[in-house]
């Protein structure tokens, strides 16, 4: 282990060197990313088709190749996932990425080449450490283990000859065997399908580990560790793991469980790094502890496009390279990968907080928020709020969502709030009434529908049993590491839903 951590270091140092590089200079990286792919997928199908070659403009790419939903690229994926070779990309693609959240309720299949593997997924967990090891060098973290809560891999239905699962279990399928000596639990507790009996085995393989970071979502990390406590009869995790110093986060906002978070692991040496890490490639990575945006990862083998959001619905969008963008604007990341995905919307939303280094924030999804009555409100609005009104009323939030209340012959429209707390509110009038301000605060168009009550009226908050996003999850088929709750609606579905399986709890009680 000590000469592994040896070679790591050494690694890393080196690596910081070149993350260097492309803060100063992102737009010569993004162009000499953008040659390498073209000239590499020049001679597959598509790459005929859209007239690829060595001299292939950025310009002449965009006047030739549209950009591309997953609906509209799904044909092609599904002849890889059959066996087809060279279609998207030059070298064999065997694994995709299931993710779930895109049209119609059904999943996605993202491929995943070794190229991607390698040089962005891996390369993003190991940047990870280059950078944390950098921030703080007098750190132990490389001298235990890390436990990454990953999902599960099956063979396609496709096709015997190729897999499929989410992105962490093929990840660790994946991994180079020195990796093993470095993270736990085993391969094949990590790998297990069925999230209740993973919960159980993985506590009890993991609790004798020297643990020193943990990676996750962390609604699902939180559950794990919990769990832990109620097993071992522990009131901290630094009992079970004296030794933790670093959780790595992503996947939702982080802000509603904080308080959880350094409530069990209570350490003023415990550090917390968000990083962007989707099916479809590693984007960001905090860099600065003492700011939450991230870096966003130039050299990966990704293309980078912009849509500005005002323009995302429109039949002819803008859209915008590194060098275009502006601070403070809501943007559609459209992405070029080493995977062949060309120009792909992939339903993320963010902003940038600086410019070289290109820096961003995560502000939601293109297909998650609520514009009902012309209030444009965005997922990053709503974690600020919930974060906001917990802070001014001392409430620990588990999990919400919220959707419209559509406006009636007699009632004015507004938005339906169920939360699940950890901790109620003494008063729940002021917490929706913080909740209120805070959006009103951060969010201008819905600060004039809330003028006056003239079209919209205050928030309904609506406490929902512990345990009823859990129950939803479940019902759904979505319990495992890597899925989420949608936070924002368009519509009742997942209200509807959340609220006959809170009046059941009810009941039961």
């Amino acid at each position: 282990m000590p000469i592994i951590n040896s070679i790591v270091s050494w690694l890393n140092i080196k690596r910081i060197q070149d993350i260097e590089l492309f803060r100063q200079y992102p737009v010569n990286i993004q162009r000499e990313t953008f040659s390498n792919l073209i000239r590499f997928a020049k001679d597959t199908e598509w790459g005929i088709k859209y007239g690829y070659h060595n001299e292939m403009s950025i310009d002449e790419f965009r006047q030739n190749v549209p950009p591309q939903t997953y609906e509209e690229v799904k044909p092609f994926i599904d002849r890889v996932r059959n066996g087809e070779q060279n279609v998207l990309w030059p070298t064999e693609i065997k694994w995709f990425a299931k993710s779930s959240g895109t049209t119609n309720d059904k999943s996605k299949f993202v491929p995943v080449s070794y190229e991607s593997l390698e040089d962005c997924h891996f390369r993003g967990g190991k940047d990870v450490m280059a950078i944390y090891t950098n921030n703080y060098p007098e750190t132990n973290v490389l001298r235990g283990k890390s436990l990454i809560l990953g999902g599960s891999h099956q063979i396609n239905n496709f096709s015997n000859q190729s897999y499929y699962g989410d992105v962490s279990a093929i990840l660790i399928e994946n991994m180079p065997f020195w990796a093993s000596f470095m993270r736990t639990p085993s391969t094949k507790i990590a790998l297990m399908s069925e999230w209740e009996e993973k919960l159980e085995k993985l506590t009890r393989y993991t609790i004798n580990d020297n643990v020193t970071n943990i990676a996750g979502v962390p609604s699902w990390i939180l559950v794990l560790l919990k769990h832990i406590l109620n097993y071992t009869g522990k009131s901290s995790i630094l009992d079970v793991w004296p030794n933790l110093e670093l959780f790595t986060h992503g996947g939702v906002s982080f802000k509603p469980y904080v308080d959880q978070f350094r409530a069990i692991i209570p350490s003023e040496g415990m550090r917390y790094m968000e990083t962007y890490n989707a099916s479809e490639g590693f984007f960001g990575i905090q860099d600065d502890p003492s700011d939450d945006s991230m870096l966003l990862m130039l050299d990966y083998g990704i293309f980078y496009e912009f849509i500005p959001m005002e323009h995302f619905f429109d039949e002819n969008k803008p859209l915008l390279g590194i060098e275009d963008v502006e601070t403070g604007k809501n943007y559609a990341i459209v992405i070029s990968t080493n995977s062949g995905l060309w120009r792909y919307i992939i339903g993320d939303t963010i902003y940038f907080t600086s410019l070289f280094p290109h820096k961003f924030k995560i502000s939601g999804r293109t297909r998650h928020f609520i514009n009902a009555f012309g209030e444009e409100l965005i997922v990053n609005n709503a974690d600020h709020a919930i974060a906001e009104a917990c802070r001014l009323t001392g409430a620990i939030v588990n999990e919400y969502t919220a959707a419209p209340v559509y406006i009636g012959n007699d009632t004015k429209g507004c938005h339906q709030w169920l939360i699940e707390f950890e901790k109620e509110p003494a008063d729940p009038h002021l917490f929706a009434e913080k909740l209120d301000v805070s959006l009103q605060s951060v969010n201008s168009d819905y600060e004039a529908k809330r003028y006056k009550n003239l079209t919209l009226e205050g928030p309904q908050v609506h406490a929902v049993p512990k345990g009823t996003f859990y129950r939803w999850m479940q019902h759904k088929g979505r319990l495992g590491a890597q899925r989420k709750v949608p936070r924002l609606s368009n519509d009742r579905q997942y209200v509807e839903e959340l609220l006959i399986i809170a009046e059941g709890m009810s009941r039961a009680n």
